[in-house]
């Protein structure tokens, strides 16, 4: 297995987990849209590092988009904690973040 496969698994699951404690159990988090924004470009980045293929490329970073989305929905099932819009976003801009460096490396 791979270096980056084994640290983009480990991410995951941190990620999800922080987004599925209840409220109660975090600090407060003034930029908590940044670390929406920073988790998924970080999980964006090492997925495009495991797949070579674009194509394939493109369906990891779909299933990253789909994972936010039941993180969100998920959510709704967790005191203190509901569904955002703005998190879906700033999940989404992380991703296409990265895809856009990813994209721009490749062609430097």
């Amino acid at each position: 297995m791979h270096w980056e496969l084994i640290v983009f698994l480990a991410a995951a699951v941190a990620v999800a987990l922080g987004c599925l404690l209840p409220a109660r159990w975090l600090p407060i988090l003034p930029h908590d849209k940044l670390l929406h924004f920073m988790a998924f470009a970080g999980l964006g980045s090492l997925a495009l590092r495991i797949e070579p293929a674009w194509n394939l490329r493109l369906l990891w970073l779909l299933g990253l988009l789909l994972a936010g989305l039941a993180i969100e929905l998920l959510q709704k099932l967790v005191p203190g904690r509901s569904f955002c819009w703005h998190d879906m976003r700033a999940n989404t801009a992380g991703i296409a973040a990265a895809a856009l460096v990813f994209g721009l490396l490749q062609v430097i």
